[in-house]
């Protein structure tokens, strides 16, 4: 039987709380009663649009081992012996985070960039659990609060952790990566993403270098060996306390270098070396940067200790998550449909790669390519000739059709010939009604746009009208 993840002691030792008679152990660590598991710790944190102290009582009568709540809030629950009393919610939370990496004997990687780094993340997942006890992140939990919740919730058993790092601005990832105190640092790549908040892409190459400064002492330091910005970030790395860089990618001189990639509508292959050994494996996602990225993977498991080939072998078990990529088919009157959902973010860099997935699939005659593309934010004022620049990715990957939502899209739609553009609209709502009408057997549809654009009631609306299987992966390749 596993030991508890927190006990009253423990806990009194990392924050000097005040705790309620109630309390003995808890067994998980939550912020949200949606998801809450008897046993659970609930940090009450104040976030921007909710204060958790409101949803005290919730966590409590679902079972949660205790509440952590603030002293100025405590007295809202006097009645309640299962109380966790501290100055602050989120520094509470923090301090439990440095003291689980304090006592975990766990090798640790962090991973970030511009693009991929919840992929990796996953990837990363997958390819250490056949090793050994993994704990990662959930979701994209990367922030200011997802990183030490993360840690908090790290059973003293884990054998390896795997943690996701995002930013955006500088200076975000600085403090978060000093907490989880890396063996091995990560950086997936750098591109225009958050490029609002940057006086260039140097500036957001140097803050994704900020993950180096938390690495361990001789710890490694894994970079993309191909991207623009490798000078700049191998500079953070070694003004860090690594003892060692290792390079990914499709350059000659990356140690872990893909030779030749080949993508199928279903899954990509890869042939590469590590350190100058063959290696061939296959992914069970489609896409050059899925490829790419398996690549670091490789570089962080090896400088985990993790057996390479079994690594190798764990990516055949790789499937994109819901917005992540997700395939799957539509049911219409005289066939079905492939349905690519791309809908939880977007950035120039990962745009053109859904595109490009877009382009790998396979149709029959007079099936059509159809992308459904929602505004990229935070570009600043970059932001409308990176839309009107999708053009040629769109022309390149053979879309029949696009579908546009947004007022920057609009400068993708004017770039673009006529007869590609289906509809432009302000907002990803007025679409539902046209794409669903559109949607033909055979046709291959992607749905890609940030997060605010809410493109994913697109795909809610395709699935609900077509019924949805997940049988994408059975396609013709």
């Amino acid at each position: 039987m596993n030991s508890p993840l927190w006990t009253k002691d423990e806990i009194a030792a990392a924050t000097g709380a005040r705790i309620g008679s109630g309390f003995a152990q808890a067994t998980g660590a939550s912020i949200d009663t949606r998801t809450l598991e008897p046993g659970d710790l609930y940090f009450a944190i104040k976030g921007d649009v909710h204060d958790g102290h409101a949803f005290v009582p919730a966590a409590l009568e679902k079972g949660a081992s205790a509440a952590i709540v603030s002293e100025d809030k405590a007295p809202e629950f006097a009645g309640s012996d299962r109380l966790i009393v501290v100055p602050d919610v989120l520094e509470a939370m923090r301090q439990l985070g440095r003291a689980a990496r304090a006592r975990t004997k766990a090798r640790i990687v962090a991973v970030t960039g511009s693009v991929g780094k919840t992929g990796t993340k996953e990837a990363m997942r997958l390819a250490l659990s056949g090793q050994g006890v993994t704990h990662a992140s959930v979701a994209s939990y990367n922030n200011h609060w997802g990183v030490p919740l993360t840690l908090a919730r790290m059973p003293r058993e884990t054998t390896f952790g795997v943690f996701e790092i995002g930013m955006n601005h500088a200076h975000e990832i600085l403090p978060l990566t000093g907490m989880v105190r890396p063996h091995v640092a990560v950086i997936t790549t750098v591109e225009p993403v958050h490029i609002e908040f940057f006086p260039s892409l140097w500036g957001i190459a140097d803050a994704k270098g900020e993950i180096f400064s938390g690495l361990e002492p001789g710890g490694t330091a894994v970079i993309n060996r191909d991207n623009a910005y490798f000078e700049r970030m191998r500079a953070h790395a070694y003004a860090s306390a690594a003892g060692r860089v290792v390079t990914f990618g499709e350059h000659e001189a990356a140690d872990i270098r893909a030779h030749r990639i080949v993508v199928k509508p279903d899954h990509s292959m890869v042939e590469a070396t590590i350190f100058g050994q063959p290696l061939t494996y296959r992914i069970g996602t489609a896409g050059r940067h899925h490829a790419l990225n398996s690549l670091s993977v490789l570089a962080a498991s090896y400088a985990l200790g993790a057996d390479p080939a079994l690594v190798a072998r764990s990516f055949a078990e790789l499937k994109p998550p819901v917005g992540r990529g997700e395939r799957t088919m539509l049911a219409l009157d005289g066939g079905e449909a492939l349905l690519i959902d791309e809908s939880y973010n977007a950035n120039p860099a990962s745009m053109r790669a859904a595109l490009a997935n877009l382009g790998a699939v396979e149709l029959e005659r007079g099936a059509r390519r159809i992308a459904v593309l929602g505004d990229m934010k935070e570009l600043g004022e970059t932001g409308p000739a990176l839309h009107a620049g999708l053009a040629e990715a769109v022309r390149a990957n053979g879309v029949d059709l696009v579908f546009a939502a947004g007022g920057l899209m609009k400068n993708l739609v004017d770039a673009l010939p006529q007869s590609l553009v289906a509809a432009h609209a302000e907002t990803s709502a007025e679409l539902v009604d046209a794409v669903c009408a559109a949607v033909r057997p055979g046709d291959a549809v992607t749905v890609k746009g940030s997060l605010s654009m809410k493109m994913a009631l697109v795909v809610k609306a395709l699935k609900e009208r077509y019924g949805a299987s997940a049988t994408a992966h059975a396609l013709k390749g």
